[in-house]
């Protein structure tokens, strides 16, 4: 679809039928990355969602479309906010941070170093960006130290 409005307007109407995370994760339109300045008030309110499946679409957008040249710490602020008891909310909530750690590696240590996530989430963002490829061996042997033992 070109038409930002329009797309917008059917995937809040898809998100609340999807009920598994390959559904989701392969939900990628491309007028969203076109258009990413009009779409934070959207990925806020899927992060306020209820629905399992739309907060974790909401996480994975701003994966998607705010990394790299387009990250700002408030996005990353957004992800660490949200909690909850969903294994496929935290697991997008890892898979976010580390590939947060891949592309904006300064910019996101701070939130491991700091221990501003839960600790289930901190544990799997370290263990995958140590599997991660676009993590460097110095930057994978400084993130083993920070794992938080006993959890």
């Amino acid at each position: 679809m070109r038409d930002f409005d329009e797309c917008i307007r059917l995937t809040d109407d898809f998100l609340p039928y999807i009920d598994n995370w390959a559904t989701c994760d392969q939900l990628s339109p491309n007028v969203f990355a076109k258009h990413s300045d009009k779409l934070l008030p959207y990925i806020d309110k899927w992060l306020a969602s209820e629905l399992t499946y739309t907060v974790r679409f909401a996480v994975c957008s701003l994966m998607r479309y705010f990394l790299g040249d387009s990250f700002r710490s408030e996005y990353a602020d957004r992800v660490a906010a949200v909690s909850s008891d969903e294994y496929y909310i935290n697991m997008m909530r890892a898979w976010y941070f580390a590939t947060a750690l891949a592309k904006n590696y300064n910019e996101v240590l701070p939130y491991i170093v700091q221990k501003k996530l839960d600790v289930w989430t901190h544990n799997k963002t370290i263990q995958k960006a140590v599997e991660s490829f676009r993590i460097t061996d110095e930057q994978k042997q400084f993130l083993r130290t920070l794992k938080v033992k006993g959890a």
